[in-house]
């Protein structure tokens, strides 16, 4: 291809394969990671056994041809073991990518390569993943009206932002969207209109350069002969799908100036893969409740509504740029982390920890001393003695500030040392006992919410942090409840993911980008709309 594409100058980027995926257990894969491991552990067994801790159960090897692959269930397993099967396998298909794209390279230097993502998958290390892409592309399909399309638009939001802070000095791609409905999800309801529209919005608004679809006409057979296209079987332009998609493609072009444009922020969440794996595969307190991403999200939610740009990041990005990191359910920590969060809190940083905080280091295995682990501890000033979890038929209660929260499915039962305490429990033995920490570590603030809580507390704890270290935005844009607003540059989208009419006060003087027309003061935005504004300068 690359030989007989590679002069033609319709080529602009290589799209390498098609959303990857899966996992071998053969022969050839099974000699692999075992080169893999010894690669990891130094040629050292005793030093893999006491990594992964396999005296207990009987589980030591004494030769390596003794690992293969552990069994996909996991049952009775050992956690370091499938941890660094998950590893293996993403560290096969980067190797993979890098083979095919050798005659790329070396024949289209200059152009750019891909290959499109899918969404929070969990299979490959995305993160990691990215660092061998020149752009960044990913799937976007979004479960509309299936559930409230205003957690739909969060949970996208998070999506891009995650994408767009893999490669930070460059805009995504979105690679694939729907302009009408899918064919795969157990309900395709077809999108209420403008829906479409919406989404191709909102992904040049996080920071996409390019809004795409799957697929330009609806084929005669095959699994996805009903997924959604611009041209259906009828094989003309008189249809509502169409004229959206060529509204859309209108609207883009007025967004051309938009295009190459990058967002600096200064606050971030960390949201691991290798975590997500770590959090998957241990045993014991809440088998049933543990969902590391949606944790995330949750913490990521507040960030997002009040109109603040946050940047998705590994536990071992660079922390130096950020005033406020926010680390939900950081649960396992790689070399390095624990000296890097005390070292940000004491220069300035302010950062926010939940339940179960550094429990185990990289290969899976509990720090002792107390945790969070080692130094952390006085960091954030507290020290956790049990972890206690709760059935869904029985939550538990505390209190933050003036309210009263449920909390659902964990919670860890922490003693405060030198934190000052904020909240505290309000029910079972451990009544009165802190919750919701505060603690002052060197020039910054380290803060614990120390129990899962399906409602409001994220969205309380940040408004407050935001508000209390003046880090919330200062913007003369009113939006009411149930708008986002987002910058990209000097353009300004505010999008309504509801299904009623809301509106927008503006200060100042913007430009209508669409009307092309100057306004101020109340604007009124339609359900599933949205107004693009462009500042002066």
């Amino acid at each position: 291809l690359a030989e007989r594409y590679g002069k033609h100058p319709a080529l602009k980027m290589w799209h390498i394969s098609n959303e990857y995926g899966g996992e071998c257990h053969c022969s050839l894969c099974q000699a692999a990671f075992r080169g893999w491991l010894r690669e990891r552990y130094d040629n050292d067994l005793d030093l893999l056994n006491e990594k992964w801790w396999n005296t207990f159960w009987s589980h030591k090897v004494t030769d390596w041809e003794q690992i293969g692959s552990p069994k996909p269930t996991g049952e009775n397993g050992v956690s370091a073991h499938m941890l660094c099967w998950r590893r293996f396998v993403s560290d096969s298909h980067i190797s993979f990518f890098e083979d095919e794209i050798v005659p790329i390279r070396e024949l289209t230097p200059d152009i750019p390569v891909t290959a499109n993502l899918m969404r929070l998958n969990d299979g490959i290390d995305y993160q990691k993943f990215a660092k061998h892409l020149d752009i960044v592309s990913w799937d976007n399909y979004p479960d509309w009206e299936l559930r409230d399309d205003y957690d739909v638009a969060a949970e996208t939001a998070f999506v891009h932002d995650s994408f767009r802070s893999m490669k930070k000095d460059r805009p995504f791609y979105m690679m694939e969207s729907s302009p009408s409905n899918v064919n795969w999800f157990d309900v395709n309801k077809i999108p209420h209109p403008g829906i479409s529209e919406l989404t191709a919005v909102q992904a040049v608004a996080h920071g996409s350069d390019s809004v795409q679809y799957f697929q330009w006409r609806k084929g005669r057979g095959g699994s996805e002969k009903y997924h959604g296209a611009v041209i259906d079987h009828c094989g003309h332009e008189n249809t509502r799908v169409f004229r959206e998609a060529a509204h859309t493609g209108a609207v883009l072009e007025k967004l051309s100036k938009a295009a190459g444009t990058v967002h600096k922020s200064s606050v971030a969440v960390i949201c691991d893969w290798e975590n997500k794996w770590a959090t998957d595969l241990y045993q014991g307190f809440n088998n049933i409740h543990r969902d590391y991403f949606e944790e995330c999200i949750r913490y990521y939610r507040p960030l997002w509504k009040r109109g603040i740009a946050a940047d998705v990041i590994p536990m071992d990005a660079d922390f130096s740029g950020y005033s406020l990191i926010i680390a939900p359910y950081l649960y396992m920590l790689k070399d390095g982390t624990e000296e890097r969060i005390r070292d940000y809190v004491a220069n300035g940083g302010i950062f926010v920890s939940t339940y179960l905080t550094g429990m185990t280091d990289s290969d899976d295995r509990c720090y002792m001393g107390g945790t969070p682990c080692g130094s952390l501890m006085d960091v954030f000033g507290i020290w956790r003695e049990e972890t206690d979890a709760l059935p869904d038929e029985r939550p538990g209660k505390a209190f933050f500030g003036t309210k009263e929260y449920s909390v659902d499915k964990i919670c860890d039962i922490i003693h405060a040392e030198t934190a000052e305490v904020l909240g505290r429990y309000g029910s079972d033995f451990y009544e009165g006992m802190p919750c919701v920490t505060k603690n002052t570590y060197g020039r910054g603030s380290a803060y614990t919410a120390a129990f899962r809580n399906d409602g409001d507390l994220a969205d309380d704890l940040v408004g407050m942090i935001l508000k209390d270290h003046g880090l919330a935005p200062k913007t003369d844009i009113a939006a009411e409840d149930g708008l986002t607003v987002r910058w990209r540059g000097r353009f300004c989208f505010i999008m309504n993911f509801t299904g009623h009419k809301l509106s927008a006060k503006l200060e100042n003087e913007y430009t209508d980008v669409i009307a092309g027309e100057k306004i101020k003061g109340a604007k009124e935005i339609g359900p599933y709309g949205y107004i693009i504004l462009e500042q002066k300068g």
